[in-house]
Formats: C-alpha cells, structure tokens, sequence
C-alpha cells in the first residue's frame, strides 16, 4: 500500500498544537510506515517552494492548526485547499478561531498600538510601528499584513475535517490519526473527531447530568471546588453545559471548569449565545440560599462576557467582530 502523502502547517496559534501530535507516545513512531510527509516547516526544514512545487491535488491530506490572522496565512490556506484532496481543521484555533480570535474585540490598528505603544513595558518613545513594507536603503523588507478580522479555517477555505480542542486530547489525536488512511480522499462529510452531545454527560462529578440551580457565581480563584460535586452547582460557571464532549472532561477531572475548546453543541446557531441562556436558565435558587436570586444579579457576576462565554469561538459567533 502506498504512503499517504500529508501536509502540515500553522497559523495563528500557539505551537501547542503541533507539539500535541507527539504526545501519543509509541504510536507516532508507526506514522512513517504509513505517511509520507511533505510540507511541516515548524518540525523540518521546508521551505514555500516545497509547498509551491507540488502539482495541484496531488496531495491526500492537509492539517492546519491556527487561525487565520494574516494575509499570508490566507495565501497559504488557499495554496493547501488547491494541493490537498481533503483538508482538516486541527485545534480549536482552526476549527472556530480560538483565543486569537477574540482579538475581534478590537481593530487591527487597536491591537498593533496596545502592542508596539500602550504595553507597559514597551520602550518605543518614537511610537513606531511594524509596517507591511519598510524602505530600508536599497532594500524592501516586508512583513504580512494584518487581516481586518479573524477567522477560522472554514471562513477562508472549504474545510472537511474538525479535530477540536486546546490542544486536542490524546483520546481524540489518536482517534484522528488511525481514521486518516479512511478519510483521505473520501468523499466530505464535515465530521466532527467529537461526540454530538454535551460534556455534561460525560462529565465524572455528582449532579452534572442532574437539574441544577445556581444562585450565585465564583471565580475559579475565589473558592477551592469540591472536587466530587458539579461545579455549577457550586456557582463556578463550567461552559460543559454548551460544550461537545469528547475531551475526557480532562479541566473538570483537574477540578477547573470547562471553557469550551471542543467547540459548540450541533445546531447551536450562536456558541456563546447558547452557554448564556442555559446559564439564565439555571439562575435561581439553590439550597443554601435565601431569598432566590435575580437571573441579573447572578450574570452580574461574569466580568468578561466575551472572554467567558466566546473563549474560544468569537470568530464564528453571530456577532464576532468590532463594528463601527
């Protein structure tokens, strides 16, 4: 049987995902009997020529992590869509924008000044900043210029794989590779490497599939969790209620509430939109508390709504990027 010939790159990411493909132990060292690799500048030395060189649709199998915030990033999306038969979205920053995304919040210029001026331990009194193409004597340095949002890989390009999570779990990286033979080439279906119900229902902890109420919201630091009991139930807001499981619960297991990295529910319309109005539903009164609380006064609590509920997803929210 022939080698799969594969193609790996990232975007706007952290490397965490790369780095997560080695964490399977034993079993990577079986790859190589089955995949060829072609392009993965972050662990060989590729250079874009390689990537160029290959004739179009020559290639089975295409992995990006990351998402897209620059116009290089984009050309390099659209170069791998035409090279690659099947493409997949790997991590969350892919799959739904992740954490750079919620750089939506701000305008390009917005996060370039905070970064190069406002940051308090810049050192940059002339306030200079980078710029797509600097006159340096006989010479033209350029630098990829920012894109006017972020966006998740399906935003730029035809995707038809998703392996979310921050990093994926080794559970469902090892799932993903041995299906990769099976899915190369195959005709798309937009499959998911999670389950279609809430983490919830996975999750170890006493009341996670029971009806609860909560009455009033903590910050994770503010109190020591019990590790046996729901934490909503204890009033640590936990995104498993509007999360696709699939991870191993691994946060809730570290006694940490969910935020999100699997991404949301099947035909949730709007991520965050979702976790909010479950967490509406819940507010009420719980068993140590007189009288019941105000729905407002219990949301009163979340200090960063977009960060809390769009942790990872603000890309493909319906509201997902600065206006005006």
């Amino acid at each position: 049987m022939s080698k799969l010939k594969v193609i790996l790159n990232w975007a706007a990411s952290c490397g965490g995902c790369d780095v997560s493909l080695l964490d399977v132990g034993r079993p990577i060292l079986d790859l190589p009997e089955k995949i060829e690799i072609l392009y993965w500048p972050v662990a060989l030395d590729f250079k874009r020529s390689d990537l160029a060189a290959l004739p179009d649709g020559s290639v089975d199998v295409g992995i990006i992590n990351g998402a897209i915030r620059t116009a290089e990033q984009e050309e390099e999306a659209k170069i791998f869509r035409a090279k690659c038969r099947t493409i997949v979205a790997y991590g969350s920053c892919a799959c739904f924008g992740g954490i750079p995304g919620l750089g939506n919040q701000f305008t390009a210029e917005e996060l370039l000044k905070r970064a190069y001026i406002e940051a308090p331990s810049n050192a940059n009194e002339e306030g200079v900043l980078p710029q797509p193409v600097s006159e340096r004597g006989n010479f033209a340095l350029t630098l990829p210029a920012f894109s006017p949002v972020i966006r998740s890989l399906d935003q730029v390009i035809l995707v038809d794989y998703y392996v979310p999570g921050c990093p994926p779990s080794i559970s469902t990286i090892t799932e993903f590779l041995g299906a990769l033979g099976a899915v190369a080439g195959k005709e798309r279906e937009e499959r998911y490497f999670a389950a279609d119900k809430a983490l919830c229902s996975d999750c170890p902890r006493a009341q996670a599939k029971e009806a609860k109420k909560v009455a009033r919201l903590y910050r994770p630091h503010q109190q020591v969790a019990d590790p046996e009991r729901c934490l909503l139930e204890q009033g640590i807001f936990c995104m498993g209620i509007a999360t696709r499981s699939g991870c191993g619960a691994r946060c809730v297991r570290a006694n940490m509430p969910c935020r999100g990295c699997y991404g949301p529910l099947p035909g949730a319309d709007d991520p965050g939109a979702g976790a909010l109005s479950a967490l509406a539903g819940l507010a009420g009164e719980g068993e140590d508390y007189l009288p019941p609380p105000k729905v407002l006064d219990v949301l009163e609590a979340v200090k960063d709504a977009v960060g809390t509920f769009y942790t990872f997803t603000l890309p493909v929210a319906t509201l997902n990027k600065k206006r005006g």
